[in-house]
Parts: structure tokens; C-alpha cells; sequence
């Protein structure tokens, strides 16, 4: 059976300051998504779903549509901001998507095969895609899930801080913790995170998660059992989001799952800010020049 590729296009960009899941990176216009479709497909996955909002779908269409037919099969996913929110919860006032956990949940019905979760605006290149294809394609185990870690000092960018997934892997190779540290940069020579309390510094090798996630479907009714109490303790903290690795660390503390990590070492790259997308333009196209992609993708 072929996974099923699930992308996260719901953001809003407020950093980027526009729709970056949809803007010109490659040589010849293609967005960062067209890469991570192009390696997809290469690694034998058999169905897209777009996350994105109701606003995108044309859009969408208009890009991807036509390039897709008869390579990949394709499907949205609608994030709304009330999709999976119980009723007991109350109204819902926000403007800002619940998260990437909340993200996936929507992929639900449109999900019947093991899949994997990527960013929209994140490059990961070729191996993790038959890293995560491979172990979607083989592993038997509904509990085991699977992530491709990335060292945190591939992931940085010159021009502000990233969010990341910090990671700590036991000696089996599977992952202990996932903690969301939102503010991480490099400083004085260190690589530190910033939190209320101060700085702490990060071993330029650490793990991160870039969300480059495999599940099995089976997760889907614990996510939502997840969610559903998170949305109901959260329904009047508009900012609040339900990341990815709140779901993996739920599982992994409660005995319900365990997540095996592919260690990384590729050059990872992505954009959160505006001044980010020369540095991106130059490495895909510095990737085309050294024979790792075809003059024209499709």
C-alpha cells in the first residue's frame, strides 16, 4: 500500500509576510512544495492531502492541479478554525490556526493509508522521503510512529530565530522527549533557546524535529481525544496552538506509542523570513547545477 503525503499550508506567514507555501524558490518558479512532491513521488507515495485554508483551494488548484495528473493522487484538507472543537467547548473567537496537531487531525478522512506529515516551506531532500516511505511501507506496528531529526545547526537561519521540535533520543533510537522551543538562534558563537527564565545553550548536534513526521491512521482517534481536551482548556487563549510534538510526547508519556528516529545529517532548509529566500533560490539552484534534481522538475 502507498503512504499518503499530508502538507501543512495553513499558516498564515505573518513573519514572511505572504502566502510563502505558494511562492517562486526554483530555477524555473517552483515553489518549495514542488520538490518535496518531486522526492515523494521518487520515494513511491501514492497520494497528496493539502492542509490548507478555504481561501487557498483555487489557488491551489491553479499551481499544483495540472502538473500532479497522473503522477500523484490529490486531496485537500480544510483547516477550520472549529473543525474538531466540541460543542461543550464554547465559541470559538480566534484568527489564528490551532497548530500543527490540530492541522493533521483535519487530514482525518481524507487518510486511510500510513502517511507522512511535512511543512509546506521546509526543503528536506531526497532521503528523508525514502527514510519515512520506506519505514511507512514495511513497518507492521500500529504503536510505532516515526520522525527524521535534523542537528539543530543545519537549521538556523542568518536572519532571526526558528521554532523548533528539541529532541532527546534514547540509545534504541527512539525518542524520549519533543519540547517546542520557539525561540532559538545562534549567539555569541553558541546556539542557545530564549524562554522567560533566560538562555540555554544547545549542543550544535542536537536533533531537532523540522516536522517530517510518519504515522500510522490508527493515531488519528488518540489525536483527537487529544485535542478535544486541549481545545476545551484552551478555548479562550487565542494564541494557543497544538503542536505535533504535544501529540508525540502525549503518546510516548502515556504508553500509547513510540516514535523511531532517522538521524539526518542532509542540509536542511526553509523560509521564515522575507531575506531567506535568496539563500534558498541559490541552494536549490545549486542543487539543479550539481545534477541532484532535472532542469525542470515536471
Amino acid at each position: 500500500m502507498q503512504p499518503t503525503l499530508l502538507i501543512l499550508a495553513a499558516g498564515m506567514g505573518s513573519r514572511y509576510g505572504g502566502v510563502k507555501q505558494l511562492d517562486k524558490f526554483g530555477p524555473n518558479g517552483e515553489t518549495i512544495i514542488d520538490y518535496s512532491l518531486f522526492d515523494a513521488i521518487r520515494a513511491g507515495f501514492g497520494k497528496v492531502v493539502f492542509i490548507i485554508r478555504e481561501e487557498l483551494r483555487a489557488d491551489f488548484d491553479d499551481v499544483f492541479g495540472e502538473k500532479l495528473a497522473g503522477k500523484i493522487d490529490v486531496d485537500y484538507a480544510i483547516q477550520r478554525l472549529d473543525s474538531y472543537v466540541p460543542e461543550e467547548a464554547g465559541e470559538v473567537r480566534r484568527s489564528k490556526p490551532w497548530g500543527t496537531g490540530h492541522a493533521m487531525l483535519c487530514a482525518k478522512d481524507h487518510t486511510k493509508t500510513p502517511f507522512a506529515v511535512i511543512n509546506a516551506d521546509d526543503f528536506y531532500g531526497f532521503e528523508a522521503f525514502q527514510l519515512i516511505g520506506d519505514f511507512l511501507k514495511n513497518d507492521t506496528d500500529d504503536q510505532l510512529q516515526a520522525m527524521v531529526g535534523y542537528e539543530v545547526k543545519k537549521t538556523l537561519s542568518e536572519n532571526g530565530s526558528v521554532s523548533r521540535g528539541v529532541c532527546t533520543v534514547n540509545e534504541n533510537g527512539n525518542l524520549t522527549t519533543v519540547i517546542e522551543r520557539t525561540k532559538i538562534y545562534e549567539k555569541e558563537g553558541r546556539i542557545v533557546y530564549e524562554e522567560a527564565d533566560g538562555l540555554t545553550p544547545l549542543a550544535p548536534e542536537t536533533p531537532v524535529s523540522m516536522n517530517f513526521w510518519g504515522f500510522k491512521p490508527s493515531v488519528f482517534p488518540l489525536v483527537q481525544h487529544q485535542f478535544e481536551s486541549y481545545a476545551i482548556a484552551n478555548i479562550n487563549s487565542p494564541k494557543a496552538e497544538f503542536y505535533i510534538p504535544t501529540v508525540m510526547t502525549n503518546l510516548i508519556q502515556t504508553d500509547l506509542g513510540h516514535c523511531k528516529v532517522f538521524r539526518s545529517r542532509s542540509e536542511w532548509f526553509g523560509v521564515t523570513y522575507p531575506e531567506d529566500k535568496p539563500i534558498v533560490q541559490a541552494a536549490l539552484q545549486q542543487l539543479h547545477n550539481d545534477g541532484k534534481y532535472p532542469d525542470k522538475l515536471w
